[in-house]
């Protein structure tokens, strides 16, 4: 039986546009020193965000956070053997600094809750352990479905008959601020490290998922947060870190997920709640009249309020976000399957969303994120740069996330997305890790795919996906081909008349080295402007073809 060749066409005649080297990013909150010196050497990340429901209610001064409805709401102080020299030396102080250390931007997230983590009496004998202050003390509100194993007197907030515990305290566990306290802390920032166009933080994100508060944070903001208050609390604290750091780039609203994109808050109270304020604003999604708001309010202050119009991604199909390779039960393959099929959702319109999505938002069936996002800046505030600061398509310790990875990295450079950070990274070792290197250090010396994005097309992008780009420093073509498919495909690569040189250098990384290592194979010859291969089943490639300088 004879095998398909798939088509593959590249066009470098077609508009470019530059690739952000700011999508190569991760979250490494909590990452202890050991790891994160071996991934940051493997994958060369260059921007690492601070973030999460824990930086909501950080505590710059105190260096305490509160883990909100992750773990029972406590205040949980950061190990840090120099408290006596606070604020200096905070767990922040010291993320920016191995930030620096390894040459890696930091992407803050600043609190605009109004509430941050209060210490103990420093006299306290438990000043750094249990039993810590929480927001439904079951001695204080009563018995109560769940209670922190270790502190039985921290509860979850819910009574045993299934309803929450209301009316409490904000001050058992938090001290109410204003923008004045982000202003003292990016201002301490500015004197220990310098401001951003001297080396010190570069970005700033306003806090992190402010349309869950009411779930994440209840036990002080257990209300509905309304249009109009999230863009006034946007529009104070941008303005408290720009007074501090004129040279620093914001991101907002940072909402969290599809139905944060259209109300500015929805969960689990009355959803009439917020259908109301949306009616109240012309039935217009929330974060488009979020941009249009701030673009009519900057035009007239002449200075932007935020850089970046940044989102939070996570796909909705069944088994993908978050999960491991080997966490399935039941049909392993129809999940696989299914995770390689829903990286669509970033960028085709044609893909009907494999989730409760497609019965949303009046019979939208398709998310294309990235185009999405494109037109509302395009229509509501021309200008702004793109950011997805947490995504994860899960499988990171496996060939099959891998391959997700790879997919979404290079349709976040085709699609001029301007910064990612990957939410729960993978270890150095594991196949998500060689998803990156593929894109920042295929050949261990730090060798990067393209920076320059060449139109690209394959005729099954489903099942051999390919990414191009010219490389400015050499004007070299680089080639990135996944084979998503469970069979080896053969392809002819037709280089639209590239002028360089005659044959290829060849990086693969497939189950073939044990995904140890990533192999450099025998070159691969060019003829008639095209090249003609085939390419291992589950396998991402990588072709660099020297430029003619």
């Amino acid at each position: 039986m004879t095998q398909l060749t798939l088509q593959l066409s590249i066009n470098p005649a077609a508009p470019r546009h530059p690739i952000s080297p700011l999508i190569y990013g991760i979250n490494a909150i909590g990452m202890n020193d050991q790891h994160f010196a071996e991934l940051s050497q493997a994958i060369k990340p260059p921007v690492v965000r601070w973030g999460g429901n824990a930086t909501s209610r950080y505590n710059w001064q105190n260096d305490f956070y509160n883990t909100g409805k992750d773990w029972y709401y406590e205040n949980i102080p950061y190990d840090n053997p120099k408290r006596s020299e606070l604020p200096n030396n905070s767990a922040a102080d010291r993320f920016i600094q191995r930030n620096k250390d390894a040459g890696i931007e930091s992407l803050i997230t600043v609190p605009l809750i109004g509430w941050v983590a209060k210490a103990k009496a420093e006299n306290d004998p438990n000043l750094l352990d249990h039993p810590y202050n929480c927001g439904f003390k079951v001695s204080k509100y009563g018995e109560q479905q769940s209670t922190d194993k270790f502190d039985p007197d921290c509860g979850n907030g819910i009574r045993p008959d299934s309803s929450l515990v209301v009316y409490n305290y904000p001050a058992d566990t938090s001290i109410a601020v204003s923008p004045d306290f982000v202003n003292c802390w990016v201002r301490h920032l500015v004197g220990k490290f310098g401001d951003a166009s001297e080396g010190g933080v570069r970005f700033y994100a306003l806090d992190n998922e402010p349309g869950i508060w009411f779930e994440t944070h209840r036990d002080v903001f257990p209300g509905y947060l309304s249009y109009e208050e999230l863009l006034q609390r946007s529009i104070d604290y941008a303005a408290a870190i720009r007074q501090a750091d004129p040279n620093a780039q914001i991101l907002g609203p940072v909402q969290d997920g599809w139905m944060r994109y259209f109300y500015s808050s929805y969960g689990s109270y009355p959803d009439e709640t917020a259908e109301k304020d949306r009616d109240a604003h012309k039935g217009k999604a929330f974060v488009a009249w979020y941009l249009a708001k701030l673009y009519e309010r900057d035009q007239e202050s002449r200075q932007r309020t935020i850089d970046y119009f940044c989102l939070h991604y996570y796909p909705e199909a069944a088994g993908v976000a978050l999960s491991s390779d080997g966490g399935y039960t039941t049909n392993p393959l129809v999940v696989w399957a299914r995770r390689l099929r829903s990286t669509r959702s970033l960028w085709d319109t044609s893909y009907v969303d494999e989730s409760w999505i497609k019965d949303t938002e009046d019979g939208n069936t398709a998310v294309y994120l990235i185009p999405r996002m494109h037109a509302w800046v395009n229509k509501y505030y021309p200008g702004l740069k793109l950011a997805i600061s947490e995504y994860n398509w899960g499988a990171l310790d496996g060939m099959n996330g891998a391959l997700a990875q790879a997919d979404v990295l290079g349709i976040f450079g085709r699609e001029d997305v301007g910064l990612a950070t990957l939410w729960q990274p993978p270890t150095a070792d594991q196949p998500g890790a060689f998803a990156f290197r593929m894109y920042q250090n295929y050949d261990g010396q730090g060798g990067k795919f393209g920076d320059i994005s060449i139109l690209a097309t394959s005729a099954d992008q489903g099942q051999l996906a390919i990414y191009a780009a010219e490389r400015s420093s050499d004007r070299a073509l680089t080639v990135m081909i996944i084979n998503k498919s469970d069979n080896d495909l053969s392809a002819q690569i037709d280089l639209g008349g590239f002028i360089g040189g005659e044959s290829a250098q060849y990086y693969h990384y497939s189950a073939a080295t044990k995904l140890l290592s990533i192999a450099k194979l025998t070159d691969l010859p060019i003829s008639n402007g095209a090249i003609n291969s085939t390419f291992a089943a589950r396998s991402i490639n990588l072709l660099i073809i020297a430029g003619s300088i």
